[in-house]
């Protein structure tokens, strides 16, 4: 889940590219250049992803609406088959927000 889909990525290999569940871009950047720990980067992300029109406000390409929505589709569509987080971290990186949304998706979104 990132918001940009990446170069060289065809479509082929996804079935839905859902940006607005990545970080924001800023959020990520300030953890890449280490101005922020990953706990913190963490919280946020997850803050972040329970925002609804005031993350709107703050992108200028990738629109929100309605996040909370989003993940909770994603919680009952994972009820009934497979859902795969992508992201262009390495598959085995720790501190990828992947795994802080997979974790967010196996409680309750209120």
């Amino acid at each position: 889940m990132t918001r940009g889909r990446g170069r060289g990525l065809p479509t082929n290999r996804f079935d839905v590219w859902m940006p607005n569940l990545g970080p924001r871009e800023e959020l990520l950047g300030s953890f890449l250049a280490g101005k922020i720990a990953w706990d913190e980067y963490a919280q946020r992300y997850i803050r972040e992803l329970r925002e609804s029109d005031l993350l709107d406000r703050r992108n200028r390409n990738i629109r929100n609406h309605g996040q909370k929505f989003t993940l909770r589709l994603l919680q009952h569509l994972g009820k009934h088959q497979n859902v795969t987080l992508l992201c262009h971290c390495a598959e085995d990186e720790q501190h990828c927000h992947r795994h802080v949304l997979k974790d967010l998706l196996s409680r309750q979104i209120k």
